[in-house]
């Protein structure tokens, strides 16, 4: 009856423990990676196995010319919040698994929309993108496996799968005018009277110069809620931009007025360009009548 017992309060303790919310080293820890990429969000969820005196990619330590998880434990989690190139291919916006097959001349990285996915439960048939990338051996060894982004500009970077003395690398890509001008468009549809929205969206307009008229109309709202040395500015940059200098040259100057007498240290910033404008507007109006030069008898 004892040992009965006794193998009763161990089932019980065994039970406790494997339910238990305890903290504990990994052989393999997680690590998340977060990259912005002009107004792209790029997301990496992944667990990190270490080589311990072991080799990779032997068949015996993680699998070659076979699927692999990319990681340890759960599938790697890739998210991108806006649609993006991976080597010149279209990834849609989403979070994926990262699975691969690695060789030792090719590497192929694979985005799966089975986030649950492992080695055994893979199913091709499952996958929305495929890009082979070319591995490459350096002299620097890498302990613990490492996704990580390097040489990001405001439209590409690259992602970056290292190990050992393996490294292979994906290019990728945004539209970042396109993205930003969904931004714009957005932030106007939900927040349609907001002055510092509409001027920030006018503004943007007029620096790519993309539909004046609508960014003539934005910061004609804006003024209308708030009138400002700003968004005042602004208005006569797209004026001048559509070549309406008469138009552009009265409200440079009172974009001055309004600045000057505003208590708004950042307008030593403005003053400069604002008066360079004005400059501009004036050289590029028609001389008057009276001051035509005279025909030679």
């Amino acid at each position: 009856m004892r040992k009965l017992v006794l193998s009763g309060v161990t089932l019980c303790l065994a039970a406790q423990l494997s339910t238990a919310q305890i903290k504990l080293p990994s052989p393999s820890p997680g690590a998340t990676i977060m990259q912005t990429v002009g107004t792209t969000d790029l997301t990496v969820k992944y667990s990190r196995p270490s080589l311990k005196g072991r080799t990779p990619f032997t068949g015996d330590f993680v699998p070659v010319g076979k699927v692999w998880r990319t990681g340890a434990n759960q599938a790697t989690a890739f998210t991108t919040s806006t649609d993006l190139m991976v080597n010149g291919k279209t990834l849609p916006a989403g979070t994926y698994a990262i699975m691969s097959i690695p060789n030792q001349d090719a590497f192929t990285l694979i985005f799966n929309k089975n986030l649950s996915v492992t080695e055994q439960t893979y199913k091709q048939d499952e996958d929305v993108l495929r890009v082979d990338l070319t591995p490459s051996m350096g002299t620097e060894k890498t302990e613990s496996f490492t996704i990580d982004f390097s040489d990001v500009t405001d439209s590409t970077a690259n992602m970056n799968f290292k190990w050992n003395e393996a490294k292979a690398t994906a290019k990728l890509g945004v539209d970042v005018n396109k993205n930003s001008a969904a931004n714009v468009d957005k932030a106007v549809a939900d927040k349609p009277e907001d002055a510092a929205v509409l001027q920030a969206a006018a503004n943007y307009n007029l620096s790519k110069g993309r539909n004046l008229d609508q960014a003539l109309t934005w910061i004609d709202k804006s003024i209308a809620q708030k009138e400002t040395y700003r968004n005042l500015f602004v208005k006569s940059q797209i004026l001048g931009k559509q070549g309406k200098y008469a138009e552009a040259l009265p409200i440079a100057q009172k974009a001055l007025t309004v600045g000057q007498a505003a208590n708004d240290a950042s307008f030593s910033f403005f003053k400069d360009g604002i008066e360079k404008s004005i400059a501009e507007y004036t050289s590029k109006m028609p001389a008057p009548a009276g001051k035509k030069g005279k025909k030679k008898a």
